[in-house]
């Protein structure tokens, strides 16, 4: 199946309509055609295969770039640039890159010595004449890659095709609906699925996508109260510090404001409660880059009820639990497979249906909540505890920043939970008092250990082999 360059469509139907904003340029469908043309053009004098590796921030040189490479019939790899100079030249290896276009503020030392490398002000300079876009994509074409954050071993290119895209924005779209108003705020890196799904539902709605480099609270607050913006993604960091510079400006966003879409975990009765104080919506959602983005959500008329679920299924969604409560999936949103890896998609499917890695419940309504990462589980005395459900707990303690629960082996239990914990320092005895206040006793961990950091990957997750080796 094809379908029209959804560039090329829209730039037909709607050139004069605001098609990208990053704070210091503009462009309409229109001029972002022309753009497009002129930066495919210096692309193809390169010749750099298949396949174009981007390691790039959110600005409109980026976007832009990104356009070009689908538009030539090429496929993006997106490299993460938090990421160490050791994990780029594997991921670049993997990829078979010729060619990777960096951002001018992401110079790295090993640009010195390896040709692959370009900056985007060389790039730019590059003299070419602007040539035509692709007419279609092709929906099973991959149109970009992207490696998983790799918690628990090296990361996996996901290949993502036309359809999946498609699907994912078709699915966003009869979940929130779509306004000819709506303008999507993107803070989050277009390097990880969460900020390029709005890049590519602006191309597939005709919708203005506004792109931030960076999160800072007052800097987004006041976008929000001075833009027209319908909609932001956030996760639950970014919320709950713009809930404290709100509380702090007395600011209102504006009324065309529609709602915050958080990922990334499920919100807590506190901040949902002062949310709704400040008449702020929020949709929570679930989701993955084999997906795509979101494939379940909770829509902001049912989180005080369904207070730590992440919903119901999206319409193209089918959901359903194994016999041991892994959240298992069919959505045409989801990756085709693995990059140079044939045989691991296979291997996480059983009977067509997408083994998620994750546990879960439902309720007698349908309303999916996740328990933790089937890998992440740990027994103790037979009973089966999930790390995530007792670290939401905690976190409520306002004197734990951040905390991490990992299995001990036990001569007794077989293993018992024992917390990592960046705060301060509290008695032992209290925390457990607390937990037992609020968990089932045999999930409340035994041990307490103050850290300076939990050790994190370039995505924010908590790389809990780590923690586990300080215990053996």
């Amino acid at each position: 199946m094809e379908t029209q360059n959804w560039l090329l469509k829209q730039a037909a139907t709607q050139p004069n309509h605001l098609a990208i904003d990053d704070g210091k340029q503009k462009l309409t469908f229109g001029e972002l055609k022309e753009r497009v043309e002129l930066v495919a053009g210096k692309l193809n004098l390169l010749t750099p295969g298949n396949a174009v590796g981007l390691l790039a921030k959110n600005d409109i040189e980026s976007y832009c770039l990104a356009l070009a490479v689908i538009s030539t019939g090429r496929s993006i790899v997106w490299l993460n640039w938090r990421l160490s100079d050791e994990e780029l030249r594997r991921q670049i290896k993997d990829a078979k890159l010729r060619l990777c276009l960096v951002d001018r503020n992401l110079n790295r030392t090993m640009m010195a010595t390896n040709k692959v490398f370009m900056e985007f002000k060389d790039f730019f300079a590059l003299e070419a004449k602007p040539v035509n876009l692709v007419d279609t994509f092709d929906f099973d074409k991959v149109a970009s890659i992207m490696y998983t954050s790799g918690t628990t071993g090296d990361p996996k290119g996901v290949l993502q095709t036309f359809a999946n895209h498609f699907y994912s924005a078709i699915s966003s779209a009869l979940n929130l609906g779509l306004k000819n108003t709506d303008e999507w705020l993107c803070v989050a890196p277009i390097f990880h699925i969460s900020g390029f799904s709005i890049v590519m539902r602006g191309l597939i709605y005709g919708m203005t996508v506004r792109l931030v480099d960076k999160f800072e609270s007052e800097k987004i607050e006041n976008i929000l109260v001075q833009e027209p913006i319908t909609i932001m993604s956030v996760v639950p960091y970014m919320l709950k510090k713009l809930l404290l510079q709100q509380q702090t400006s007395h600011k209102h966003y504006q009324n065309l404001f529609r709602c915050m879409l958080l990922g990334g975990g499920t919100i807590d009765l506190v901040t949902l409660q002062q949310c709704e104080q400040l008449k702020i919506p929020v949709v929570q959602c679930y989701g993955m880059t084999e997906t795509c983005s979101q494939i379940v959500a909770l829509s902001a008329g049912d989180a005080l009820r369904k207070l730590g679920s992440v919903g119901q299924p999206l319409f193209s969604t089918q959901l359903k639990l194994s016999s041991k409560n892994e959240v298992l999936i069919k959505t045409p949103a989801l990756t085709p497979g693995y990059l140079n890896l044939p045989k691991k998609l296979p291997a996480k499917e059983v009977d067509g249906w997408y083994k998620t890695g994750d546990v879960g419940h439902l309720d007698q309504e349908g309303f999916l909540y996740i328990d933790g990462r089937l890998d992440d589980m740990l027994i103790s005395g037979g009973e089966n505890i999930f790390p995530q459900e007792v670290e939401e707990v905690y976190s409520q303690d306002s004197e734990i920043n951040d905390i991490a629960v990992v299995g001990k082996d036990d001569p007794e239990w077989g293993q018992v939970p024992v917390a990592f914990v960046v705060g301060k320092p509290q008695n032992s005895e209290d925390l457990i008092a607390y937990g037992y206040a609020h968990l089932a006793h045999y999930k409340v961990p035994r041990e307490f250990v103050y850290v300076e950091e939990l050790p994190k990957n370039a995505s924010g997750k908590i790389q809990r082999f780590k923690l586990q080796k300080r215990l053996d």
